[in-house]
């Protein structure tokens, strides 16, 4: 039987900080960057909170909305690149604020694509009997490695939780139906943060060069986000024998508007059943996913039985598509 979200849910920070906050930062504006991207605003942690803080507010109210208790998880799979501390993981950090117990809880780096990645590792787990329940988070504290003099990225990022509690469906034509992943680490410092492990660890020269922050080439991460998302797509749909007009949502990673457009351009999926939260977060990388997921569920635009595509592309470079069944 395939995997499907029993309970799906978000956390954001209190703190909004809009278009305008960042003309007073950088060069900008709020003209600027909605044509470009599609952002008007992002939430960004305070002083004293952490990505398992998130981490921990979503996955509890996931939980709840499963009908499960935390007693009734058996893993959970963290997908972050921006973690609390490079060791131990932000899962273990999270364990406790959860309440889970001592269960197996893991971190994965897959950037964006960490939550479709986090989901295809919680199905091979149902189906192998090793798991009933698998939490499953996306969580990002994007602000905490921001060059805030670069306006070509520190308008982009946003810090978010999203978590889904993965179990088995009813019958085979349930939850997860196909799914397709990759990677090319040959395009990895295409965006990166150089420096923060053992290749390059801290120094004053690394912070005063600003090596600890996202640096990005803009122009190929889009064109290489395009190609891939819609290969990653059209994979999915080919094996579970579909078209993409049967396509109830497509829930993409929310990275640009323009990459969003273009990829269903291409995918042949209209604007109409394209969900959208980039304007209100911006990109939060591996909580983009569950974060849209959440709100869509919120407002009804989604119900048992529906067929959603997701699709992600992030830094490694890596990638994923997934089509199920709500």
């Amino acid at each position: 039987m395939g995997a499907r979200i029993l309970g799906i849910a978000s956390a954001v920070p209190s703190t909004v900080v809009t278009n305008h906050d960042l003309e007073r930062l950088v060069d900008t504006s709020d003209e600027w960057i909605t044509t470009r991207t599609g952002i008007k605003e992002r939430r960004h942690l305070k002083k004293g909170e952490d990505c398992s803080d998130m981490v921990a507010q979503a996955a509890s109210q996931a939980i709840e909305r499963a009908g499960l208790t935390p007693a009734d998880i058996d893993v959970m799979i963290v997908g972050t690149a921006t973690p609390d501390t490079v060791f131990p993981s932000t899962a273990c950090w999270a364990q406790p604020k959860v309440g889970l117990g001592t269960i197996p809880v893991l971190d994965i780096s897959a950037a964006c694509s960490g939550f479709l990645y986090g989901y295809q590792l919680a199905d091979s787990l149902i189906a192998s009997g090793r798991a009933r329940h698998v939490l499953v988070v996306g969580a990002e504290a994007l602000s905490r490695v921001m060059n805030w003099h670069d306006r070509t990225t520190c308008v982009l990022f946003g810090d978010g939780a999203g978590a889904a509690v993965i179990g088995p469906g009813d019958h085979e034509k349930d939850g997860l139906l196909a799914s397709s992943w990759g990677a090319d680490g040959r395009l990895a410092s295409l965006l990166w943060q150089p420096a923060g492990g053992t290749r390059h660890p801290a120094t004053e020269a690394t912070v005063a060069e600003q090596m600890h922050t996202v640096h990005m080439a803009g122009n190929e991460v889009f064109k290489h986000a395009v190609r891939a998302m819609k290969q990653a797509v059209g994979e999915v749909l080919e094996q579970a024998g579909l078209t993409n007009g049967e396509i109830d949502l497509f829930v993409p990673h929310q990275a640009n508007v323009r990459i969003i457009k273009a990829t269903a351009d291409r995918a042949r999926v209209p604007m109409e059943k394209t969900y959208l939260v980039i304007h209100k977060y911006g990109n939060v990388s591996a909580a983009s996913i569950p974060m849209a997921l959440a709100d869509a569920y919120e407002e009804g635009r989604l119900e048992r039985g529906d067929l959603v595509l997701s699709a992600s592309f992030g830094a490694g470079f890596t990638w994923a598509a997934t089509l199920y069944r709500w």
